[in-house]
């Protein structure tokens, strides 16, 4: 995979979609380039007194919109070229969907397994120090979040320490996917599979999509196949089974494993938690690698692990008739074209996976204005619906059922909340980019790179820094 250069990839697809954009050259040479990286080194005391260098990254794409988001990684695969890429396709994500961030990325060069737990709170602690002595880090400067192999404990280091130099009342709101109990908010963990659910089901819902496709219309029904086993192929291979999907392949980085009767979710995950993996779960196919599992039959692959997936040299031997891409930069432009021209649907990253940053402003947003979502309505909602209710009852002389009552009369909490904003981003966003798709008979990927352009290039303008 060293052979593909990641933010050249982002760049293609870029160059792609420009043309049918109306912008000059130079300012689309401005979209591109990445603004600002910042590579940085410095040492870690180990447990046993040792001392480490260690190498960390925050690159920020794009200051047309003010904070730039993104997470940060953990992995011994980081590097600058990675970073920026990233960065990038958190630019025309956010664009895709209407949230007025700019782009951004980060990742320390370690891999976390060989390392303490008090070692990796003083790699976070020091790299976020590293960010606020240079203006990399702030509520409205630049928002982290969590990615490839870090979570809500990072974020809640990342908040404490930014905090300790920095104290405000908008403090919390220096990065996202925080706990709960640490002005977290409700979904948030879950929110990028989440969002891969809603974009396929959307997807899966255009009749005349699915027609040439030889499917039917909906989710139920269909095999699929999901790599990577983290928060988002987990959540997302969850919601597919949720809705009557078959899960006929799972892949992880020892291997995968195939069943055509299907696999239920929650036993693979336990039998991965007893045996340390999912190979040799009972009923199921062995495959030798994960990439083994991306080729085997079936109606929709999810490829929710890391970027380069899907290359020219695997590409011819996929089968799937939906790519629904869960993690970023899973298929190079080569493979896209191979996929694409054989007939399959390929719906691409920079719109699918951005449920994540989509839940990110919704939690940002409750940080700055101090208020939990649905704290100052449900109970009204509540209260009005009951009087409605009560109302029906007299009507027609018959009474619900407590638990019917209650259901029906249930008030939107945040959780609700925050899952209805993030369908409604999923499904408008789809839309948009499915009219573009339409219009110049261009396919997905390029038609939400247009979109991305289109919104960008238009900010810029507004601006006043290009005529």
């Amino acid at each position: 995979m060293s052979n593909y250069k990641f933010f050249e990839q982002v760049n293609k697809n870029f160059d792609r979609a420009a043309k049918y954009t109306r912008f000059p050259t130079g300012l689309l040479n401005q979209i591109k380039a990445c603004n600002s990286v910042y590579h940085m080194t410095f040492p870690l005391e180990r447990d046993n007194g040792e001392v480490e260098t260690i190498h960390a990254w925050r690159a920020e794409h794009s200051h047309h919109r003010s904070p730039t988001k993104g997470g940060i990684r953990y992995s011994n695969l980081v590097n600058e070229d990675e970073v920026t890429a990233l960065a990038a396709l958190m630019t025309y994500k956010c664009a895709v969907v209407d949230v007025p961030f700019g782009g951004a990325k980060g990742g320390i060069k370690i891999e976390r397994k060989n390392y303490s737990v008090d070692e990796l709170e003083r790699i976070t602690r020091r790299y976020t120090y590293e960010l606020w002595a240079k203006n990399f880090i702030g509520p409205g400067l630049d928002v982290p979040a969590p990615d490839y192999g870090t979570g809500e404990q990072e974020m809640a280091w990342i908040m404490d320490t930014y905090r300790a130099l920095n104290p405000s009342i908008d403090a919390s709101a220096v990065v996202t996917g925080k706990p709960i109990h640490q002005s977290g908010i409700r979904g948030r963990a879950e929110a990028t599979g989440r969002g891969v659910f809603f974009g396929t089901r959307e997807a899966c819902e255009q009749v005349d999509d699915m027609k040439a496709l030889g499917l039917t219309t909906g989710i139920e029904g269909k095999t699929v196949v999901v790599q990577g086993l983290g928060k988002v192929g987990y959540y997302s291979a969850k919601y597919f089974q949720e809705a009557g999907a078959i899960l006929v392949g799972l892949c992880e980085y020892e291997g995968a494993i195939y069943s055509k009767k299907g696999l239920d979710l929650e036993s693979v995950m336990n039998h991965r938690k007893e045996t340390g993996s999912i190979l040799n779960f009972p009923g199921a196919e062995n495959l030798p690698t994960s990439g083994h599992g991306l080729e085997v039959e079936c109606d929709i692959l999810i490829p929710a692990a890391l970027e380069n997936q899907l290359t020219e040299e695997n590409a011819p031997r996929i089968k799937a008739k939906i790519i629904g891409e869960g993690a970023n930069g899973p298929t190079t432009a080569e493979a896209h074209d191979i996929m694409k021209n054989r007939g399959a649907l390929i719906i691409p990253d920079n719109y699918l996976n951005a449920g994540g940053v989509t839940v990110s402003y919704f939690e940002w947003l409750k940080n700055l204005s101090h208020v939990r979502f649905g704290r100052m309505e449900r109970r009204f909602e509540e209260n009005s619906m009951k009087k409605i209710l009560l109302g029906v009852e007299d009507l027609v002389g018959k009474k619900f059922t407590e638990e019917l009552f209650k259901k029906i009369a249930h008030g939107a909490d945040e959780r609700d909340l925050v899952d209805s904003g993030l369908e409604d981003t999923m499904i408008t966003s789809y839309n948009e980019i499915k009219e573009i798709r339409d219009r110049h008979n261009i396919d997905l990927r390029t038609a939400a790179f247009v979109s991305a352009i289109n919104k960008i290039g238009q900010s810029y303008e507004q601006l006043g820094i290009f005529p």
